[in-house]
Formats: C-alpha cells, structure tokens, sequence
C-alpha cells in the first residue's frame, strides 16, 4: 500500500515506469559518466617528489591526468614538470608568478579544469602524504557523493604517521573545533585531499573564495554543504612527508582560527554567497 493505494493500480506511463527501473538501482551520481579526472597538485621546490609522484599516479586509473600548478619554484620544480609534460599527454603545467599561497593554487587549478570539461577534480599534496593508492577509492566514491574527502580521524581512528604528537594534538582539535563552529558534518576538515564533481565547483563562486591556507580547506567544504551538495568521506593514511620542507607556519593557523568564524558570520547572516553590486559608470 502506498498512501491507501496499492501500487499497482497507479497509473504511470509504460516510458516513465522504464526510466524509474533503470535509475532505481543506480548510485545517485550516475547519470554523468566519469570520463576525464584531473589531479591538481600545486609544487613550490618538489624536484625531487615529482618525479616519483607522476607516475605513481598515472598508474592508479587511465581517467586519470595530472594539473601540476607551480609557484615559480626556485629548484626548478616547473621546468621539470614541461619536461615530463612534454613527454607525457596526461600531465600539463599552469605556472604563476611567484609564491601566492596554496588555496590560490586550488582556485587557479579548479578554473583551468572546468575551461576543459573534466568531470572530477582532485586536491593533492606533492610530498607524498597523500597516497596515490587511495584513488580509485575516491574515483568510487565519487559515483555516490558529490565532495570526497580523505579523513585522517575517521571513526575515531588517527591514521597519521610521522607527526610529533604537538602537532597531531594541534590537528585533530582543530577539526573538532572547525565543527563545533561551523557545523560541518564530517570528521576531517581541514585535510587536503578530496575531490570535487565538477557540478560542485561550477556551483560555488570561486572569486567568492577568500582562504588561503589550510582554512581553505574547511571553507570549500563549508560553501558545498551550505548549498546543499553531499560530503562524504574516506579513510587514509596520512604519512608526512620524507623530502622537502613543510609548508605549514603560525600565520595559517591563525587564519584557521578566525576564519571559520567569519564563516559562520557570513551563512548566518545570508551573506555567504550574496554578490557585490555592480558599479554603475557615471556619465
């Protein structure tokens, strides 16, 4: 019975009834194939990761191609990427001017993949702390929901290798603090690896985007749930990385710390996504 009614005496059209049995099954996401992902990685003096973070990711899924986004790297991090790209059609080079922050890397990368239709788009470190090996558990879950993220304390469990436990402690009660301010319903938000169907992305005003550093992170999160897209996340194993130099100082969090209250302020207050007035020439 269906609101006092069998269900087998409604009346549905023969086509409506055959498109409802083709998508009763289907995973939410699948009316859009996922033809073309892109891996943006943004580098400043990764000479010697990339070269082994290329391949380790090309091998992962031939869906797959690679956006390294470079800050004028001064070890010559770019000129090596032209190198590979050159010989490799699935990677290709954006550089910038000099060192302009790791959320503009993002923003710069998500609108150089949207100009070229991909349908998914992923954030990943270049040190390998992100493991290419959990790919194709996003490509999967991706099929599902529309923002994957790679969570570090997943259930409870920390899967972070290599970090002094300062910094452990710093991490894991900034995603509890994240949450209680914002409200975000996941375990991990200021983790960067996720991906993003590109519906999410078109979505969202890019130029809008204010953060930088890792509250970058928490907002793009943030701005996708408020607009009613779903997160969902996966387990990780985070590893610090082995060669380079971390990327993480006292002003990003800083800005972590102010910014999701700013965030709060602006969703609260129905500013999150309101656009500025245009200006009206004179004359």
């Amino acid at each position: 019975m269906w609101g006092g009614v069998r269900r087998d005496r409604l009346c549905i059209p023969p086509n409506i009834r055959a498109f409802l049995s083709r998508y009763k099954h289907s995973p939410r996401l699948s009316a859009r194939q996922l033809e073309r992902a892109l891996v943006i990685v943004p580098t400043y003096n990764e000479s010697e990761n990339l070269p082994r973070l290329i391949p380790s990711i090309l091998s992962r899924d031939e869906r797959l191609e690679i956006l390294v986004v470079d800050d004028a790297s001064p070890d010559g991090t770019g000129k090596m990427a032209e190198e590979i790209a050159a010989a490799q059609p699935r990677v290709h080079v954006l550089h910038r001017a000099g060192k302009l922050g790791l959320g503009t890397a993002y923003l710069d990368g998500f609108r150089w993949g949207l100009q070229r239709g991909y349908d998914v788009l992923f954030e990943m470190d270049a040190d390998f702390s992100h493991d290419p090996a959990h790919l194709p558990q996003f490509l999967e879950a991706v099929e599902t929901y529309d923002v994957v993220l790679g969570s570090r304390y997943l259930h409870g469990r920390v899967t972070v290798v290599n970090w002094p436990i300062g910094r452990l402690l710093l991490s894991y009660f900034a995603n509890m603090y994240a949450g209680w301010v914002t409200g975000l319903p996941i375990a991990d938000a200021t983790g960067g690896f996720k991906c993003f169907r590109r519906e999410v992305l078109a979505a969202i005003d890019l130029d809008r985007v204010e953060s930088n550093g890792y509250a970058f992170q928490i907002e793009m999160s943030f701005r996708a749930w408020k607009k009613g897209f779903r997160l969902g996340e996966i387990p990780i194993m985070f590893v610090d990385r082995d060669q380079g130099e971390s990327k993480m100082s006292k002003k990003i969090v800083r800005e972590a710390v102010w910014r999701v209250w700013r965030l709060r302020f602006l969703s609260v207050t129905g500013r999150l996504e309101r656009k500025a007035p245009k200006a009206v020439s004179g004359g």
